[in-house]
């Protein structure tokens, strides 16, 4: 299969392209597009067949559920029931936007689509390609991440290419996303709603609309071996093709124990990268340093990561040690891809003492 890749101005967007694209949607197949989180991989999200074709280029697990996108609100309330008033609450504050939903599914959308599920997890993406996309493809289009599974997200048309040129129709490409980082995940199907997924919409944004929100366990520990209800929950995600570690603790001691983990590794024949940021890079003495961007401006960190994770695949590193970010507001979401990308591998430091865990 030949893929497409068709160029969009965001200031003039071309109809006729979008059109075609649709038109691919309609057809069955697949065509990543641009959010303002990340590249998607769309499918028909009616069409179970489209949903299975989504599985297969990107190796992805048939029971990890697949986010169906609209363009309009109103078409939640065909494919989702029982819909609380606090969901009512968060879709005003904050769709459209990048926050997904799950609530329970109507009949209409296939079990392929929702991983054997009898919920659904919807957003409505602000970004203006995106929604032009939905609209020409009939409203309801599965889109998880357009990228081998198991690989970093992509954020760029480039991106989406080295993982699915010649397996999927058509990619259009919008530029760099703007976010860089997946939509929050808020379970609203049960009583209590729940963050399965953290992200740029934070808990604290949340809670100020509709109060307290329970934080899913996986968010911050190991995948469990129960069947996931959100992209994300069970699998390894976001891994580059060398070890990473995580490393924890105060910035001095951090630096000191990459700094000593990175000669150990080199003296053992190894080549090492380094995740830093703009303050931190030039106090690294060995290994291939990146770094993120400036680390009190959060949406450059979050723009950033998975174009640095991505970026030492094409080195030929052993291993990888990165900072950790626990400290910015959205810094739950950053750990929390940096954490599954690194198989949850830490090293926690306290002074000259080193300690690894796996958490």
């Amino acid at each position: 299969m030949e893929t497409q890749i068709k160029k969009l101005n965001y200031e003039a967007i071309d109809m006729e392209m979008i059109g075609e694209a649709g038109k691919v949607l309609k057809e069955g197949g697949l065509v990543a597009f641009p959010t303002e989180t990340v590249y998607g991989l769309g499918g028909d999200a009616l069409n179970p067949a489209s949903s299975e074709k989504i599985y297969a280029a990107k190796g992805r697990p048939s029971d990890n559920p697949l986010i169906v996108h609209i363009a309009e609100k109103s078409d939640v309330y065909r494919i989702a029931k029982n819909i609380s008033g606090e969901a009512e609450e968060l879709m005003e504050a904050f769709w459209p936007g990048p926050l997904t939903l799950i609530f329970s599914k109507t009949d209409l959308v296939p079990a392929k689509t929702t991983g054997g599920l009898d919920t659904v997890a919807v957003r409505m993406p602000s970004d203006k390609i995106a929604a032009a996309l939905i609209r020409a493809a009939g409203g309801f289009v599965a889109a998880p991440s357009a990228n081998a599974s198991g690989r970093p997200s992509t954020t760029t048309a480039e991106h989406v290419a080295e993982d699915l040129n010649g397996r999927i129709e058509m990619i259009l490409d919008g530029g760099q996303a703007v976010i860089g980082l997946e939509s929050t995940i808020v379970d609203v199907s049960e009583k209590k709603p729940v963050i399965l997924r953290p992200g740029v919409i934070t808990k604290a944004m949340m809670e100020s609309v509709i109060g307290f929100l329970d934080v899913d366990q996986a968010v911050i520990s190991p995948d469990s071996g129960i069947k996931p209800k959100a992209p994300g929950m069970k699998y390894r995600h976001y891994a580059p093709k060398a070890e990473l570690t995580v490393v924890e603790g105060e910035t001095e001691a951090v630096i000191a124990a990459v700094n000593r983990l990175a000669e150990e590794a080199e003296a053992e024949g190894k080549k090492v990268g380094i995740i830093a940021t703009d303050e931190t890079m030039g106090r690294y003495e060995r290994g291939l340093v990146r770094s993120l961007g400036v680390r009190s401006h959060e949406d450059e960190i979050s723009m950033h990561l998975f174009e640095v994770l991505r970026s030492f695949d094409e080195t030929d590193v052993d291993c990888i040690y990165s900072e950790s970010f626990e400290d910015a507001a959205i810094g739950q979401a950053i750990m929390n891809r940096l954490l599954k990308a690194a198989g949850h591998r830490v090293i926690e430091v306290q002074g000259d003492d080193i300690q690894k865990r796996i958490i």
